[in-house]
């Protein structure tokens, strides 16, 4: 298994070198950050100042050049200049990222645990009120946007704290900006008050689709030979269903949930919006608001990182879930 970890490591090397070259050009000619610096000042800057900037964001060299200076300087930590005088658009990445994962974190365990607990339990009770019930709210979620959504339970977080008096579910940012006793489970309670909202609402977007995957697998598996075989035995239902036919049919789900990875990232820059969070997803709307190219490129090569790591994790996943695939 390592030799075939290094390898798709080592293939996922010209893959990022490539889409990040593709998504370079387009962000290059998405907009003229030099044109917006010289109108959007007042007073206007003077023509040196102009051309300093220019020459600041490398906006003067070829966009051959360009991407080899930032490339390059990525592999020694520097993600490249920003429009924005003295920001360090490494540590600002990472100080964001550790937020946004938070975030992306909590929503993908809640949403895979309710997709395995309800997707399984709806292929055993199989056309059964339950059954049925799960899919209507399954699809209801799954037809629901992100921003409407998360935009619906703010409203009802807002309602809730007002009618008892709390503030207990946050409803901006990811921390209160002050505590009354700053002690370390006040802020823990604090972080956890302001996770909740935003993590249901990508959670509940994901386990939608997620379940309806779980429930089509199970029930593939439960009506495969090797499980009937196993029942025929006389094993307990419990043991059957854990041990043979769940395992395996978490496979497509670890497929699924690697794919859905950067769809999570996507809805994960609207709800940090709506909740004005200070993540990548507010990182991400500055970037572009500004026309700041070494900024938005920087979000979207640690994006492409995650989303390659995560499809590594889902392959390496199907050996410890199946035994019969193996790993030269």
């Amino acid at each position: 298994m390592l030799a075939y970890t290094v390898r798709r490591i080592l293939v996922s090397i010209p893959v990022l070198i490539v889409s990040t070259f593709i998504v370079f050009l387009v962000v290059v000619n998405s907009g003229d950050p030099v044109a917006n610096f010289a109108t959007s000042r007042q007073p206007a800057p003077s023509k040196a100042a102009v051309t300093a900037f220019a020459r600041h964001i490398h906006a003067n060299q070829p966009v051959m050049e360009r991407y080899w200076n930032w490339i390059t300087g990525v592999l020694h930590g520097d993600f490249g200049p920003s429009v924005q005088a003295n920001l360090n658009i490494g540590h600002d990445l990472f100080t964001r990222f550790k937020v946004t994962i938070t975030l992306v974190a909590a929503a993908m365990i809640l949403a895979l645990i309710m997709a395995v607990v309800f997707g399984v339990f709806s292929a055993i009770r199989q056309y059964s009120a339950a059954d049925y019930t799960i899919t209507f709210f399954g699809f209801l979620f799954l037809a629901m946007p992100v921003f409407w959504f998360a935009v619906l339970l703010k409203q009802a977080g807002i309602w809730f704290n007002e009618k008892t008096g709390s503030q207990f579910l946050g409803t901006i940012g990811e921390k209160s900006p002050y505590l009354e006793v700053d002690t370390t489970w006040n802020q823990f309670t604090d972080h956890v008050g302001h996770l909740i909202l935003p993590t249901i609402t990508l959670a509940l977007v994901s386990f939608a689709s997620w379940t309806r995957y779980t429930r089509a697998s199970m029930l593939e598996v439960l009506n495969s030979d090797y499980v009937r075989l196993a029942r025929a035995k006389g094993l307990r239902r419990g043991k059957v269903m854990t041990r043979h036919a769940l395992r395996t049919a978490l496979i497509p789900l670890a497929t699924v949930t690697a794919l859905d990875i950067a769809i999570i990232l996507g809805g994960a820059v609207i709800t940090e919006t709506i909740f004005q969070w200070h993540g990548m997803g507010e990182m991400l709307v500055q970037a572009a608001t500004t026309l700041d190219v070494y900024r938005t490129m920087a979000w979207l090569l640690l994006s492409a990182v995650v989303v390659i790591g995560f499809n590594l994790i889902a392959d390496l996943l199907y050996a410890v879930l199946d035994p019969r695939i193996r790993y030269d």
